[in-house]
């Protein structure tokens, strides 16, 4: 039964990575999956259910938000939506406090399920298979999602992982770690997300700059400071070999303007920043899901102002302690030598980097990022069971 467990939590974390179309098998996956583990006797600690009541209270004010709208539309399916994704964060939390060994588990499929993903944007991208050009948007990679923007920030978490395996594993497992790392890199790169790109490079420094206060050899710390410069000036070639591609470096100078037409123009993303904060304002239980977008040209494009517009004051105030919550309890057991502390680091490092890209994107609905709130939470939990224990 436990074999059994252990495959459907893998393939649920492996259908994470192919959201061409809604509902995706990843919903219908876990729909099964956390009825079952439920009902068969997974139970939620004390710790676990507080994420439960801050999600709980989250969607609350998204409902309350359906009061204020004239056409309904798609808002009882968004909001259903968000409080599944909810509940799957809860689920991952409950699994890892159970039995930490499930972490490795959920990060090496999460792993094999990038790395397809992103060599089928690849492929897409370079035009190396008839029909794989489904795989692009607007000449970018989007490997089995239905944006680029999602598909490169799903892409880091394992990238990190990888990392971690290189400067802290055996030398004889770098060769594979180095070419899984640069099919994840290439494909992060492809997506053309500055978000994405922002994310991995924040992520990676701070997951080095941990490592460097975590260990107190000195030559450990001269080997990560040597295999992180190495792997720098390794990726420098790799992306003056792509610059080499006409398509790519075209892009690449386009992409790489810190202020785009669309970000910067009249009702560009920053106006609609500021008009729809002062909106908020005005509106205690919000104006209802996606009803923003038929305001203005685009969506919020930040994640606070979509949680103020969508869920109201009430769903705004619980987001915001929640992920305050999960940053400083994370950070507080971050560096305790634990058997699960590599994947709390990595998980922590990321998550907070989707924070900081959340005020220039929106994050409610990527199953990735509830997959870290839930495992955070989970090494929490299993922190306190610890102290628990180590008391009596």
């Amino acid at each position: 039964m436990r074999m059994i467990g252990a495959f459907a939590l893998a393939f649920g974390v492996f259908l994470s990575g192919f959201v061409i179309s809604e509902p995706a098998p990843y919903e219908l996956m876990m729909v099964a999956q956390v009825a079952i583990w439920f009902l068969l006797g997974l139970r939620l600690s004390k710790r676990v259910i507080v994420l439960l009541a801050f999600l709980l209270v989250f969607n609350a004010g998204g409902f309350l938000s359906l009061l204020v709208m004239s056409d309904l539309g798609e808002g009882p399916m968004y909001l259903a939506v968000s409080t599944f994704l909810a509940l799957t964060s809860v689920f991952y939390a409950a699994v890892t406090e159970d039995d930490h060994r499930r972490l490795s588990l959920i990060f090496k499929a999460w792993v094999f399920a990038a790395l397809i993903t992103s060599m089928l944007g690849i492929l897409g991208y370079f035009n190396a298979i008839p029909g794989f050009e489904v795989f692009t948007l607007y000449d970018r990679a989007k490997g089995a999602f239905q944006d680029p923007n999602v598909f490169g920030p799903f892409l880091v978490t394992p990238s990190l992982f990888l990392v971690y395996g290189l400067l802290t594993g055996r030398v004889s497992s770098m060769p594979l770690k180095v070419l899984g790392l640069l099919i994840l890199v290439l494909g992060i790169f492809l997506s053309f997300s500055r978000a994405a790109w922002g994310l991995f490079l924040i992520a990676t420094v701070m997951l080095v700059l941990l490592m460097l206060l975590k260990e107190r050899s000195t030559a450990f710390r001269l080997k990560i400071l040597v295999l992180t410069l190495l792997a720098v000036v390794f990726l420098v070639i790799a992306l003056m070999v792509a610059l080499q591609f006409e398509q790519v470096s075209n892009l690449f100078l386009s992409r790489t303007k810190a202020v785009q037409d669309y970000d910067g123009g009249h009702l560009g993303r920053f106006a609609r920043h500021r008009i729809g904060f002062m909106m908020a304002m005005e509106n205690p239980l919000g104006i209802g899901p996606m009803v923003f977008a038929t305001i203005f040209p685009e969506a919020e494009h930040n994640i606070w102002l979509k949680s103020l517009t969508t869920h109201g004051w009430l769903g705004f105030v619980s987001y915001v302690s929640l992920m305050c919550w999960t940053v400083v309890e994370g950070f507080r057991y971050l560096l305790r030598d634990r058997p699960w502390q590599p994947f709390l680091m990595i998980a922590w490092v990321s998550f907070v980097g989707h924070l900081i890209i959340g005020n220039v994107i929106d994050t409610d609905h990527w199953r990735h990022f509830f997959l870290l709130l839930g495992i955070i939470w989970g090494c929490i939990a299993l922190e306190l069971k610890w102290q628990r224990q180590q008391r009596q």
